[in-house]
């Protein structure tokens, strides 16, 4: 990877982590917190793949794709949870 194109893409990360960060604690509804964190989790996610192939290590990988699993099913848990109880209510 080029040196500015890496450059580019960790100033883009922190912008987009930064302005995330507002959402999350600006939105208004539950549903909107779930998403913006779930959003910041994929961005933790560009994050830890950019340090991989930064450091050029491998081993790092491991514990993306077990928060990639965490996240995908914290967000399948919350929104049926918030589901069922739209439903009930």
């Amino acid at each position: 990877m080029h040196v500015m194109t890496f450059y580019l893409s960790i100033l883009w990360g922190a912008i987009l982590f930064a302005l995330t960060m507002v959402l999350v604690l600006r939105a208004k509804t539950i549903q909107a917190r779930l998403l913006a964190l779930d959003t910041l989790t994929l961005i933790l996610i560009a994050f830890l793949i950019l340090f991989v192939h930064a450091n050029r290590s491998y081993y790092y990988l491991d514990a993306v794709l077990i928060l990639a699993l965490l996240s995908f099913i914290s967000t399948l848990a919350a929104a049926w949870y918030y589901g069922a109880r739209s439903i009930s209510q």
